[in-house]
Order: C-alpha cells, then sequence, then structure tokens
C-alpha cells in the first residue's frame, strides 16, 4: 500500500552557504478524474540487475520530472528497494513508463535490508520531501504465528537520503505496535498510504485495516469497519492527531461464498491540512477485478481519537466526512491490485495529470499496471 502533492519546483543555488528556495505547484481543483490511458509492465521484467514488480508506492519529482516508486518486496527477489521513473505524457495512447535507476534501501550501517523475516522490512509507501531533498517511506512490518513460536516487527515510517540510506524515523504510538497476541494492527493491514500537507507542516499516514481493539475488518455488505488516519507534526516526528475512517464494504461476495475478500485503504494524498484523497482498494477471492474507488475526505469536523484506546468501546466520535470521486469499475477495463497514487505533470491542455500504479505481487496472474487521468 502517498503527498503527491505537487512537488515543488526548486529555486535559488544549491549550495550549502544558500538555502534552497521551495515554492508549491498549486493543488488543482478535482471535480472528475478522466482515464487517459493504461500501460502494463510485462511481467518480471528486468533491470539493472532486479525483478520489476510489487510496485506498491509512487511520488512524483516536479523538479527533475521523474517518478520514485518503491517495491513491496521484502528483499525476497532482491534488496529492498525502489525505483526512479519517467513518465512522458503526451495525453495520447502511446505514453510509456521509462525506468532509469533503482537504489537500495539501506539500514543506518549502510548495509541492504536482509531477507530474514525478522528484520526485513515490508515497504508500501514512498513520498519525496522537496524540502528536504530526501524520501519518506513506510513498512507494514510483520506478524508470524507459529506453534512453534513467533516473529514480530513493528510497522514504521522512515526518512532516507536519494541513496537510500535510513536518517530519521518517525515516533510511532504504542497503538500501532505489533504484538503476538490479538491487539494492535492485523498482519498486511498497517501503514499502506502516506502524504505530506502541501505546506509540508504535516505527514499524514494511513492504515489499511482495522486495528484489532477497533473493530472487524470490512466485509462484503458490512459497513462497520474503521480505521485510522495519523497526522504527524514534521518538526518533532510525533502524531498530533488521529481520525477515524469508515472503510466501504468489500464491493463483491467471494467465489465461493465466505473464501477471502478484503478491503482496506491503499494510499492517501493531502490536498491540504484538513482535505484528503482517499483510495480504498477491494479485493474478492474469484473476482478478476480489484474494485479501486477514491474519495474526496474532510477531516475539518472530524474528532481527535488520538488517545482513544478502542473504537469498539468508545462510540462517541465523529469520522471524516467522504465523498466518492472515482469507482475503477466504471472504467470497464481490467483493473488489478491498485496501491499508490500521485498528482504528475501538467499536460498539454494545462490540466493536472494523475497516475495510479498496480503491485503485481510478482506472481505471473497479476499485472504491473500504470493508469494515466487528466484531473477534470
Amino acid at each position: 500500500m502517498r503527498k503527491l502533492l505537487l512537488l515543488a519546483v526548486l529555486l535559488g543555488a544549491c549550495t550549502a552557504a544558500k538555502k534552497t528556495v521551495v515554492t508549491e505547484a498549486p493543488v488543482p481543483a478535482i471535480s472528475s478524474l478522466k482515464l487517459l490511458h493504461k500501460y502494463v509492465v510485462p511481467y518480471n521484467r528486468p533491470f539493472n540487475r532486479t525483478t520489476i514488480g510489487g510496485l506498491s508506492g509512487i511520488d512524483y519529482d516536479t523538479a527533475r520530472n521523474v517518478y520514485y516508486i518503491i517495491s513491496d518486496d521484502r528483499s525476497e527477489h532482491q534488496p529492498a528497494r525502489f525505483y526512479t521513473a519517467q513518465i512522458p505524457l503526451s495525453g495520447k495512447a502511446g505514453d510509456s513508463v521509462v525506468f532509469k535507476d533503482v537504489t537500495s534501501l539501506r539500514m543506518r550501517n549502510g548495509n541492504v535490508y536482509p531477507s530474514n523475516a525478522e528484520f526485513a522490512p515490508d515497504p508500501e509507501a514512498m513520498r519525496y520531501n522537496p524540502r528536504t531533498r530526501r524520501l519518506i517511506w513506510s513498512s507494514e512490518g510483520e506478524r508470524l504465528l507459529s506453534p512453534t513460536g513467533y516473529i514480530i516487527n513493528d510497522p514504521g515510517v522512515y526518512e532516507i537520503d536519494m541513496n537510500g540510506l535510513l536518517q530519521d524515523s518517525f515516533y510511532l504510538p504504542g497503538q500501532f505496535q505489533m504484538h503476538a497476541s490479538e491487539s494492535g494492527p492485523r498482519r498486511n493491514g498497517v501503514f499502506e498510504g502516506l502524504s505530506l500537507t502541501p505546506d509540508g507542516q504535516n505527514l499524514f499516514v494511513s492504515l489499511e485495516e482495522p486495528r484489532y481493539e477497533d473493530g472487524p475488518r470490512a466485509d462484503f455488505k458490512d459497513t462497520s469497519a474503521f480505521v485510522r488516519l495519523i497526522k504527524y507534526d514534521m518538526k518533532n516526528r510525533k502524531a498530533v492527531a488521529q481520525y477515524a475512517y469508515k472503510l466501504e464494504p468489500v464491493a463483491h461476495e467471494p467465489v465461493p461464498a465466505n473464501d477471502f475478500r478484503v478491503n482496506g485503504i491503499s494510499d492517501v494524498i493531502a490536498l491540504s491540512a484538513n482535505k484528503l484523497l482517499v483510495m480504498e482498494r477491494s479485493y474478492s477471492s474469484g473476482v478478476k477485478n480489484n474494485t479501486i474507488r477514491v474519495f474526496t475526505v474532510e477531516i475539518l469536523d472530524a474528532t481527535n481519537i488520538n488517545n482513544v484506546a478502542s473504537l469498539k468501546t468508545t462510540k462517541n466520535f465523529i469520522p471524516v466526512k467522504k465523498t466518492l470521486l472515482l469507482n475503477f469499475d466504471d472504467l470497464h477495463t481490467y483493473v488489478d491490485n491498485v496501491e499508490g497514487m500521485t498528482f504528475g505533470p501538467i499536460l498539454p491542455n494545462g490540466h493536472r495529470s494523475m497516475i495510479f500504479v498496480a503491485d503485481n505481487n510478482f506472481d505471473k496472474r497479476e499485472e504491473t499496471q500504470f493508469f494515466i487521468f487528466e484531473v477534470e
């Protein structure tokens, strides 16, 4: 499992003695999204001794006109990494994705992350900060239980330099620490989305699924699942607010009935300090398409639940307000496991572009897809 706000233009001399002046491109007003093109990366495409796949987060660097795309490879195929790519946009069907570089994520000691489940990350989201010229990425951690023991690896949000080296981390509230018991976050349902606010003062982090204490997972025809949106202060790297977000039901009944199904937040984009785009992804076993829904979300009147331990036992809160912007089902094309979204450059007609990327899970039955939209 995004800022995506328009990554800033860097002005002025880039020397240690002078400050870099950053101006933000304006956030576009969004009434609808128009699909221009879908591009599919061939399965297991090699690039610089890596396998392109598992692309779960994407962000756009305005100054360099490149995209940073993180893979959710847990160092199983190759060391955990992100790609740098270009997507030439003409608004025509010939648009493609050109991979330019690959960079390994590195621990503070400079080593790449190992494949050992006890230490391997589960990368999901990535954002570029034009003010610091650093990248922020999230890991969902790990929770593996077996009759002989367990492996617990906390989720996290990390800041790295452009060479992939760890520089800093964000404070992890105790509510989001992994446990062997059924408390805290669910496995593979943690920090799926990221986004900086346009002014760079805050970072939003989204959980994919409800914590055990916050209630049940989303289900078919069920509307009682709440996840949390976390608002961080970029100055001290601490959470200053949390908001309850009500998930939609799972979009389709699985085949056979009661087989695997899931719906959760896969990415977020902060349009302002109080307004977001939130993407939900629903999958049901036996149903070919994933259902991807994008909502505009207002948090201004929502309750700050930062100190609320359980949304199951506490009902005195106001969730965020959400309005449907786009349902990928209406595109009438095959839609895979879409996990990342970002605003892109301005199109020839003057409208902003928006790009979505799908994670193929390194599975030949799935596709690495890029969806190119025009913001209307």
